[in-house]
């Protein structure tokens, strides 16, 4: 059996549409998956990268491309009333869900990115965000500094690993960033021809740039 670490924030429509799809993309591999959510603004700041609802062109497509994306692979998508939004509390509970020591489960992970992605409400909404507390009812205190330090070292380590951007699925040692990434994994874990050998993909790390800004 695969083991799988799925990195994702709800507050990415790619990482929905990955979560969503993952077992169409995977059917007849036998895998396990561990989530682990992360904050990707932090990603972004180590990088020194803005996000794409940052880049206001860019911001529209990203709106338009995964709406396309959902309507093509039947997974149902709606923009929440308001995004970007803070998604600090929404990943601070799915933390607050699992036990110490351990992670959020996918019944966790699928309700908090449904939360986001379904309906059109707003994300960040108090009184939302309350039912959606009671509703999990989790095992420790969501704005606990346990739980938030849980939350920053799960991002620490993501980065760490060389993750930077969600989401971003580990399979034997390798990343697979994004939703377009799934059949590449997928091609992978059932050893298809395809697939890269050891030597192109580590090869990809170093291959020359001629110019780099600083």
């Amino acid at each position: 059996m695969k083991q799988l670490t799925f990195w994702l924030d709800v507050v990415s429509p790619y990482a929905h549409l990955a979560f969503e799809h993952l077992p169409d993309a995977l059917v007849g591999v036998s895998y396990e998956v561990t989530y682990r959510p992360v904050l990707f603004a932090a990603m972004l700041g180590r990088h020194q990268h803005k996000g794409p609802a940052e880049i206001e062109p860019k911001r529209a497509w990203t709106y338009r491309h995964v709406q396309w994306l959902a309507r093509r692979h039947g997974i149902e998508l709606q923009l929440p009333a308001v995004h970007p939004f803070n998604p600090l509390p929404l990943l601070r509970l799915a933390w607050a869900c699992a036990p110490a020591g351990g992670t959020p489960n996918r019944h966790i992970c699928e309700t908090l990115l449904r939360h986001v992605w379904r309906g059109g409400a707003p994300a960040d909404d108090v009184a939302r965000l309350a039912a959606l507390e009671a509703a999990l009812a989790p095992q420790r205190d969501p704005r606990g500094d346990a739980v938030k330090a849980e939350l920053r070292a799960a991002t620490d380590a993501a980065i760490s690993r060389g993750v930077f951007g969600v989401p971003t699925i580990e399979a034997d040692g390798r990343l697979y960033w994004g939703f377009d990434a799934l059949p590449m994994l997928a091609d992978s874990l059932r050893g298809d021809g395809l697939m890269l050998d050891a030597a192109s993909w580590d090869a990809a790390a170093t291959h020359p740039a001629q110019h780099r800004k600083t």
